[in-house]
């Protein structure tokens, strides 16, 4: 996913995002684990993904005062 597509997003969307690619990557490595995926560089892809997405979420985050 690209950089422009999540700094579209507003934090509950970019939390659900973060959430929906770690459920993507668990389902990966179970497919390694089982030795049914091919293409295993798909989950160096999914990991920098997910951190490209908490990385965009802890800036936007910062950005937004919490009220306290």
């Amino acid at each position: 996913m690209k950089t422009t597509e999540l700094r579209q997003k507003d934090v509950t969307g970019l939390q659900a995002e973060v959430k929906a690619l770690q459920k993507a990557h668990f389902g990966l490595r179970m497919q390694k684990a089982t030795q049914q995926l091919n293409n295993t560089a798909t989950l160096r892809t999914a990991r920098r993904d997910i951190a490209r997405a908490k990385t965009i979420l802890v800036e936007k985050q910062a950005a937004v005062p919490s009220a306290k």
